[in-house]
């Protein structure tokens, strides 16, 4: 083996050790340039190849490992003789282990750079990692080994700079070439199946095409003569018979199952989220035990496309994805019955499966698959438990309710991804779903399922999607009724404000969501909040005749002896009211308002803008006038005197819910009968706001009366 070693500023020499005489070194992996522009063993050794673009890396590689307190370096271009047929022969045999050897490898990427500063307003990229994914270095054949076989991995820049490890980009490395993570922390590559290697190379090049077959001879741990000018296929052919040869009379038992979402259907696009799939794989990263994700959020917030996503990301990660419906326990154990039948169509042998009957014996059934899942070297499956939204708590009285430890493998391995509503579900590690924050992902939703272009310059679609405030369901819900009928963005908004309702149940059922439409997607929740208490589904149908944003439990303390009785119970002391205000929280229904804004009273409450849209049209399609009048008596009964404390926070507050009073005021929506004061209160507060318009419409009703 020949060594590279710095001679003085920009010099280098050459020198050969026998085996087992090799100092530590460090090695180059790159891809070659064009023709003529690398440095060849009689270059370096003539000193005639300094003015090669190739040169550089070598200089690149030579300080690094300087740097790095070593002396000598290897760079395939010029340590190997290739004018020299069996030099050559027996490098590219023993390439793997001259890089599974070196101290450390540096990974040159000419095609990417760090920009001085970063014009990409998305915080959850790195500034060059889009440069980094699409890098041609992940597109070569030879680069495969020289990924997987060091112990150490650098990545550098066009410019010398280091933009990390194999460990640190070990998501991205993951997400970019579908090598399980096992793979790059050094797993004996035995422990992988020859399909799952072969698959890493599948989509690989090289410049010659029988060097397809010859850069995988490290990857199976076999040797073979270079016979250039064999053609490919018969190149394929002696690799699969030496791969034979190597692998007679080992007998390694295969878990793999193929991969397939043919039960999720319909999720073309997808849009954002890194930051939680980064989470997703970092939680999911597994040291040989179970790891568990609990994605929790509001329903149509996006968790199964979520989890189909990273599915979809990494597939190669594991070795059988299984997806369960959980939502009830007929729906998980037909789950069940389906993974049966993919385990036995790729192992037809298992005879704990294949003897069990199904429609007779469903429960035996299941603890078969549970049993094949906790076999001790079947540890690198996926399973995901989808729509989790009844689940068996200590509080629980529903005897629907599931209990989702009854339907996990007993075995303390593999990855579990469980998608719910609740925020109650504490078996892992939990990731909240929320909605997205960014503009344009919203509209980038509306352009893919609308399949309408140039969205960000339609001031219109803009409008549409601040509306829908960043919930993947009602954007996906808009986009596939402008898809279906000609109506523009702003008349789709003028629908959506005055008729919800019938806008909803004429919009088309959307298959990648479980619910179909958002007209029925809540009322799953509200079920079960209904049954848990009371009060909350109470507090939720309140709330439509109030503004969206910070309710909070001060504002509902004006009741009298008119009252609901149920309004008494709730606003009797914050226990109770946050008794209430939990159930809708753990639902996934109403969040702590995030307003930044001083305060004199308690924190308040927010719901979206589309379940509060849903609570309306839904919760109180038969408009009632008493809670309408409840809503207007609290709001005006709250303004503040000029001797109350620091009044004008709790006038500001209180402006949203004074516009949600006064369209129900102008339009009729509530009994005009003694409500001058009201009115006037209402009048007192916009004037006192400055908001003079306003002020003077209810100031004018109230002299009406």
């Amino acid at each position: 083996m020949r060594l590279l070693k710095q001679k003085g500023d920009n010099d280098f020499s050459l020198t050969e050790f026998l085996e087992g005489q090799v100092p530590p070194y460090t090695i180059l992996s790159h891809r070659w340039g064009a023709d003529g522009e690398e440095v060849t063993f009689q270059e370096l050794t003539d000193g005639t190849g300094k003015g090669k673009a190739g040169y550089k890396k070598i200089q690149l590689c030579g300080k690094q490992t300087e740097h790095d307190g070593l002396q000598y370096f290897w760079v395939d271009t010029c340590c190997i003789d290739k004018s020299n047929s069996t030099e050559l022969s027996e490098a590219i045999n023993s390439m793997f282990r001259w890089y599974r050897d070196a101290a450390k490898c540096y990974v040159y990427l000419p095609d990417v750079s760090i920009p001085t500063f970063s014009t990409d307003d998305n915080t959850d990229l790195l500034p060059w990692e889009s440069k980094f994914r699409n890098s041609t270095w992940f597109t070569r054949g030879w680069t495969l080994q020289e990924l997987i076989a060091p112990v150490s991995v650098q990545f550098f820049s066009q410019n010398g700079e280091e933009l990390g490890s194999r460990a640190s980009l070990e998501r991205h490395i993951c997400e970019i070439t579908g090598i399980p993570a096992e793979a790059l922390r050094g797993s004996p590559l035995s422990s992988f199946s020859v399909a799952e290697r072969m698959s890493w190379a599948e989509k690989r090049r090289t410049a010659r095409e029988v060097d397809k077959a010859y850069s995988l001879l490290g990857i199976f741990n076999v040797y073979m003569p270079l016979i250039y000018g064999e053609g490919v296929e018969n190149a394929f052919k002696r690799l699969r018979e030496e791969i034979d040869k190597a692998s007679k009379g080992i007998q390694r038992e295969d878990f793999s199952v193929a991969f397939s979402l043919s039960t999720i259907s319909g999720i073309e696009y997808f849009v954002a989220r890194e930051k939680e799939l980064a989470e997703i794989h970092d939680a999911l990263s597994s040291d040989g035990g179970r790891r568990t994700v609990v994605l929790h959020g509001l329903g149509g917030i996006g968790k199964t496309q979520l989890t189909v996503e990273y599915a979809k990301r990494h597939k190669y990660n594991y070795s059988a994805i299984f997806w369960l419906n959980i939502k009830d326990e007929d729906s998980v154990k037909q789950s069940f019955t389906n993974i049966a039948k993919q385990i036995l169509r790729e192992h037809p042998q298992i005879s704990q499966l294949g003897g069990v009957d199904a429609k007779e014996n469903l429960d035996e059934l299941i603890d078969a698959v549970k049993a094949w899942l906790s076999l001790p070297n079947n540890s690198r499956w996926l399973m995901i438990y989808d729509n989790y939204d009844n689940p068996k708590l200590a509080t629980t009285t529903d005897t629907a309710a599931v209990d989702i430890r009854r339907f996990l493998p007993e075995a303390y391995q593999g990855s579990v991804v469980i998608t719910t509503r609740s925020a109650q579900v504490k078996v892992g590690h939990r990731i909240q779903v929320a909605k997205m924050k960014q503009l344009r992902d919203s509209l980038e939703i509306l352009s893919n399922t609308s399949g309408r272009e140039g969205l960000i310059n339609d001031p219109d679609a803009v409008r549409l999607a601040k509306e829908l405030d960043g919930l993947p369901l009602a954007l996906a819900t808009a986009g596939a009724y402008l898809d279906q009928v000609a109506v523009s963005f702003k008349d789709y908004l003028r629908l959506y404000k005055e008729s919800w309702g019938r806008l909803q149940k004429s919009s088309p059922e959307l298959s990648s969501y479980e619910d179909r439409t958002l007209y029925s997607t809540w009322q799953i929740s509200f079920d079960h909040v209904e049954q848990q208490n009371g009060l909350s589904a109470k507090l939720l149908r309140l709330w439509a005749y109030f503004d969206n944003q910070d309710l909070w439990f001060e504002l509902l303390q004006h009741g009298d002896s008119e009252d609901p009785d149920w309004i008494k119970q709730l606003t009797q002391d914050e226990f109770s009211f946050y008794d209430a205000i939990r159930v809708l929280i753990d639902h996934g229904l109403v969040g702590v308002d995030m307003s930044l804004q001083e305060q004199v009273e308690s924190r308040g409450y927010s719901v979206h803008g589309c379940v509060h849209s849903w609570a309306i049209h839904v919760l109180n399609q038969k408009w009632d006038y008493g809670l309408a009048r409840v809503a207007l008596k609290f709001v005006g009964s709250h303004v503040p005197r000029d001797q109350d404390i620091q009044p004008w926070l709790t006038q500001r507050r209180l402006l949203q819910h004074a516009g949600r009073c006064s369209y129900i005021m102008l339009n009729g929506l509530v009994l005009e009968d003694k409500m001058e004061w009201i009115c006037h209160q209402l009048g007192l507060l916009y004037w006192k706001q400055g908001k003079m318009d306003e002020a003077e419409k209810m100031y004018l009703r109230a002299l009406q009366g």
